[in-house]
């Protein structure tokens, strides 16, 4: 009876209680297997796929943009934390595969990819209409390859992962080629232009349209250098309804989120929902004690600011009477103490800026300076893509096809509306330096300019020169810097992948 005993116990549970028992998937509790059904539940899915790339800015910035010497950082001789010297490290090309902020990237584009993918595996098994489905995919399918194009670029050939992850053996994949992930990308952004429909109205309610992808494959395709495509689809978005607000300053403005100059914006929301409110000002003010005088929240960001400070080179860069430099720079004046935190007592203008007697000014980036009522809280979202980003890559795209009178016109439109004077006679060689000057001038801070100094084969000898230069002035910075090869124009592959995935082969320079 010993031995019977038990089966007995067992037949006996099996028979009466395995509807209360062994459900897998209870119909009063979501699970897998029951919540991909509705429209609204597939919404949640795509949004979860939109939600890390809140994350992935608070590190995009130091790869995007710090990395092509538009900002640097705060030196503070005091703090040798593993935090601050990682993220110095990106910007002076010292960095390695254990880099916690270069991985971030890595990790937070997957996280989307991943979520993407259930979305694009599952729609077809729930009950929504066709229009509806197209909507949903198409979504997903923009942010995977919106995804794979930011990982292409910074980490080169990645694991191409195209369906959810069920069972262990569909995590660890060996690294595709660049040919291959750009393949994906094209046929994933190729598909959101079919499924996406254009801005229904403005201002856009934030999720990915047809604009959207359609900049997205024409980005891909500059960067290809397939420049007649590239162009057949940035001549297709004003028919959309995008066009340059008249003001550049207002493009950055909270009342204006979402506006017909946006093509695609990551969304923040200040308020009491954790997570999705922004922060950049306060890491982009220096470290200060209170920053009332400029941001007009008295709240302390010694913990938090510091980076992404506008450069010197960047700075000089603009022509007299630009008003993109005031509209995106401010100087926060002050003194600092011994501890390196500094005490703002006055908040100027960039423009032909002076400092006052015994004083210091701190340029800081002002694009990301809006109304706001508790600290660390802001409503600002961040542009991804823009109108005027389009018009200049359009103009790019032109001229490389020997189209330079055409290419003129459109980087007129942008340089009219900074208050410059229109271009005129240039050869395409000469036309080509003033659009790649234009690009890093207009979309300052939108961490475009790394992306850009690959494109145009100028990554190398441009940083490689501006380190030089840097190194004159700032001595902290040591012979290991700035020692920019074809093998710094990528990142490491995330030492922690490659302890867990032995298939993932590194980066050529890196170990």
């Amino acid at each position: 009876m010993k031995k019977i005993f038990p089966l007995l116990v067992i037949g006996f549970l099996a028979s009466s209680c395995k509807k209360e028992f062994l459900e897998l998937t209870p119909p009063d509790s979501y699970s897998p297997g029951n919540f991909y059904k509705t429209e609204a539940q597939m919404r949640q899915a795509v949004n979860a796929a939109y939600t890390p790339l809140r994350s992935l800015l608070d590190n995009d910035y130091f790869t995007g943009e710090s990395r092509g010497g538009n900002t640097h950082y705060e030196y503070n001789a005091g703090n040798r934390g593993t935090a601050f010297v990682q993220r110095e490290s990106i910007t002076d090309f010292t960095d390695d595969p254990t880099n916690a902020y270069t991985n971030a990237v890595y990790f937070h584009c997957y996280s989307s990819i991943s979520k993407a993918n259930t979305v694009i595996e599952r729609i077809a098994d729930a009950d929504i209409a066709q229009a509806g489905k197209n909507a949903l995919e198409g979504e997903a399918k923009f942010l995977r390859a919106w995804n794979y194009f930011r990982l292409v670029r910074y980490f080169g050939g990645v694991p191409l992962y195209l369906k959810e992850v069920k069972v262990a053996d569909d995590a660890f994949l060996p690294r595709a080629s660049v040919e291959q992930v750009y393949a994906q990308i094209i046929a994933d952004a190729q598909d959101a232009i079919t499924k996406l429909a254009v801005p229904a109205k403005f201002p856009q309610s934030g999720t990915a349209t047809k604009g959207a992808a359609t900049m997205l494959l024409a980005e891909v395709y500059a960067t290809q250098k397939k420049w007649a495509e590239a162009e057949a689809l940035l001549i297709t978005l004003p028919a959309m309804g995008y066009q340059l607000l008249p003001n550049y300053a207002d493009v950055f403005s909270t009342a204006n989120k979402n506006s017909r100059e946006s093509i695609f914006e990551v969304q923040y929301m200040q308020g009491l929902q954790a997570g999705q409110q922004s922060t950049f000002i306060y890491q982009f003010l220096p470290r200060s004690t209170n920053t009332s005088l400029v941001t007009g929240v008295a709240t302390n960001n010694t913990g938090t600011g510091g980076w992404n400070t506008p450069s010197a080179d960047l700075m000089n860069s603009y022509e007299a009477g630009d008003k993109r430099k005031e509209a995106s720079i401010g100087i926060a004046e002050g003194t600092y103490n011994s501890s390196k935190v500094f005490a703002i007592s006055a908040n100027k203008s960039s423009v032909n800026y002076l400092p006052a007697a015994g004083k210091v000014g701190v340029p800081y980036i002002k694009k990301y300076l809006n109304p706001h009522t508790d600290p660390n809280n802001t409503n600002d979202n961040w542009p991804v893509y823009r109108y005027a980003d389009a018009v200049l890559l359009l103009a790019e795209a032109q001229n490389e096809q020997g189209k330079t009178a055409a290419a003129m016109t459109n980087v007129n439109l942008i340089r009219t509306r900074a208050g410059l004077t229109g271009l005129s006679g240039l050869a395409q060689a000469d036309l080509r330096t003033r659009i790649a000057q234009e690009r890093r001038i207009e979309l300052a801070f939108e961490n475009h300019r790394w992306f850009d100094l690959l494109r145009t084969g100028n990554a190398t000898a441009t940083m490689s020169a501006y380190g030089a230069k840097l190194k004159i002035t700032n001595t902290y910075l040591g012979a290991d810097t700035y020692q920019v090869n074809n093998n710094r124009l990528l990142f490491p592959i995330p030492q922690s992948e490659r302890e867990i995935n032995p298939d993932l082969t590194q980066n050529p320079g890196y170990f």
